[in-house]
């Protein structure tokens, strides 16, 4: 990753969100920034939910998301086929959350590359295992923190398309579009089309 970020268990009060990351896009294509994208989230329930506390909480992590997309990948959220912005969606946020990115890193990479089709808490649980032995911070969360982890990360990758079945654990390689992955690879992200299991990378 270009800037190490800090590991963190944001992700726990958040999720996939690719309606929402939309709503933002298009507002800052209406000439807001990023204060005023925030601020008319809030006022105006853009997302219509139910309680502000939950506008508070994932406005700024939407925005952080959007940030880290240039403006191709904001087009082409908002005009390309589903599972293309879903691809794109799943991008942002191994951008924005380093312990998601070296989870899809070293578990679902890997599992796609041995032709290994299934997921499970064991999995997790081993990942959470090694990166609490090398991380202090990480080994200082609650089992609570650990639970909503990995609930948030089954979902992320369901909502995403690489898990298929809840029940059997049953994963698939994503069918990424040809010009996103040309794109990705150009800007120098060919790690993040890596960690999304795309075979078709040049290696």
């Amino acid at each position: 990753m270009e800037k190490e970020l800090e590991y963190s268990a944001n992700l726990t009060g958040v999720s996939f969100l690719l309606y929402e990351l939309k709503q933002v896009i298009k507002l800052e294509l209406d000439g807001l920034s990023i204060y005023e994208i925030k601020d008319k989230v809030i006022q105006e329930n853009i997302f219509e939910y139910k309680f502000t506390s939950s506008l508070k909480r994932i406005a700024p992590t939407i925005v952080k998301r959007m940030e880290v997309l240039d403006d191709t990948l904001k087009e082409m959220v908002l005009k390309e086929p589903l599972e293309t912005g879903k691809a794109i969606n799943l991008y942002a946020i191994m951008k924005t959350d380093r312990l998601f990115f070296e989870f899809m890193d070293e578990v679902i990479k890997e599992k796609l590359e041995v032709n290994d089709f299934v997921i499970d808490k064991k999995d997790i649980n081993e990942f959470f295992t090694s990166k609490a032995e090398q991380e202090t911070k990480i080994a200082g969360w609650t089992e609570n923190t650990y639970n909503k982890l990995r609930q948030v990360y089954f979902k992320l990758l369901f909502e995403s398309g690489i898990l298929i079945d809840k029940k059997s654990g049953t994963i698939r390689q994503l069918l990424i579009d040809e010009n996103l992955r040309d794109h990705i690879r150009n800007i120098g992200d060919i790690a993040y089309l890596k960690a999304m299991g795309d075979d078709e990378v040049l290696l």
